[in-house]
Parts: structure tokens; C-alpha cells; sequence
């Protein structure tokens, strides 16, 4: 349900950083995302990761949040990586 309410403001995200972020998706259903979902730490749904270019995670946000709350993650992973 989390991940259904969450939906349309991951996407119209996507499309504002096109170019600079990128967006995957993991089914938590799919057992070949276990290993994956285990090693980033996750808990609940939705689950928001976010990783640097060589796959270490930053920061990480859990449930239904406010989109600034995730722009915010975004702009701070894009800013690190100007450093």
C-alpha cells in the first residue's frame, strides 16, 4: 500500500533528475533480490536507498514521506558527490 501511495511522487522525481540520478527498482518478492535487499538493510515498504555510483549506501528512507523528504536525499547524494 506504502509503496502504491509513494508511486507518483518516485516517479515525477525520476523524471526532475533525470540525467543525474539513477532510479531502480527492486521486487521484494523476487528471491534473486534477497542478497541484495539483506546486505542494504531492508525493512519495511516502502524502503528508499540511497548509493553512491559504486553501490555504497548513503542514506536511507523508510515509509510514506513527504516528496521534500526525499528530494532532500537526493540533493544532499548529489551534492557528496561534488566533493
Amino acid at each position: 500500500m506504502g509503496c502504491q501511495k509513494m508511486a507518483p511522487v518516485v516517479h515525477g522525481l525520476e523524471k526532475l533528475y533525470e540525467g543525474r540520478v539513477d532510479f531502480l527498482y527492486l521486487d521484494m518478492l523476487n528471491e534473486k533480490n534477497k542478497p541484495t535487499m539483506k546486505r542494504l538493510g531492508f525493512q519495511s515498504t516502502p524502503h528508499f536507498f540511497f548509493l553512491r555510483p559504486d553501490g555504497t549506501p548513503v542514506e536511507a528512507i523508510q515509509g510514506v514521506v513527504p516528496e521534500d523528504s526525499v528530494r532532500g536525499a537526493l540533493d544532499r547524494l548529489l551534492a557528496a558527490g561534488r566533493r
